[in-house]
């Protein structure tokens, strides 16, 4: 039992309780090459947010971890097996987030970290849309992004999608999920278009043309032992930010 995890505790332990920050992970349920599980995102982001809840918590930071939401935005992805069923629209998303984060707001927790592990929930668009309706201050931490700068130490072909980077974290954290002997090399079909390939320009992309199996990016030199060391980085980067977070004051020039 942890401390920290709302899920874990009692009501006893609960309302005695002086939460700074609450987390909220949010992933998605969807296809991650033929080699790793649909849950791949949730269960990445929860082990991350516990992680770095526990460090901020031995740090003196009251954090509160929230549950997973384990739907995401998963729209370009309908034509592929099994996704159909777990996938919400942007404005069902931000219907959630609006919900939980009147309910902080009334429990008296003004500081949320929206913590993303999925790249199709697109959240910091949706706190601009609350920012000015609510006392709760919101950050977005989508932790793929957070050390990309280790990514040429640690990943010999990183890529976007159930690629080195989240097979190295398969293998340190939900190994016994992994059949990574099914896995493809993740290789991306081009556009007709070269402003696309080039990322001049954006779209969403149909899942079902841009890959044969829903990879992206080779994952055939991941090691558990790069899951572990990314994590410690996730963690580390994470769990201070959350330390400083709560002892902020919400003074009239917070956060600067």
């Amino acid at each position: 039992m942890n401390d920290f995890v709302l899920a874990e505790q009692t009501h006893a332990a609960i309302r005695e309780g002086r939460w700074q920050v609450a987390v909220l992970p949010f992933g998605a349920t969807e296809p991650h090459n033929l080699h790793m599980p649909y849950a791949t995102d949730n269960f990445q982001v929860e082990a991350l947010g516990r992680r770095a809840c526990g460090y901020a918590w031995e740090k003196g930071a009251r954090v509160l971890l929230l549950p997973t939401i384990p739907f995401g935005v998963n729209t370009n992805h309908l034509k592929v097996p099994g996704a159909v069923a777990c996938s919400l629209m942007p404005t069902t998303l931000l219907a959630i987030i609006t919900d939980i984060v009147e309910s902080l707001s009334l429990q008296g927790i003004r500081k949320l970290v929206l913590l993303n592990g999925h790249g199709g929930n697109e959240l910091k668009p949706l706190t601009r849309q609350l920012h000015h309706r609510t006392d709760v201050f919101l950050a977005v931490c989508d932790w793929f992004r957070m050390a990309a700068d280790l990514y040429p130490r640690l990943f010999a072909h990183p890529g976007e999608h159930a690629d080195e980077v989240e097979t190295s974290l398969g293998l340190a954290y939900f190994p016994d999920l992994m059949k990574t002997e099914l896995a493809d090399d993740g290789a991306a079909r081009p556009s007709r278009f070269e402003a696309i390939n080039r990322g001049w320009v954006s779209i969403t992309r149909p899942w079902h043309l841009v890959s044969q199996n829903t990879g992206l990016g080779d994952p055939r030199a991941a090691t558990a032992s790069k899951g572990f060391q990314l994590m410690e980085a996730l963690t580390g980067r994470l769990g201070d930010f959350l330390v400083e977070l709560a002892a902020a004051e919400m003074d009239g020039t917070f956060p600067y």
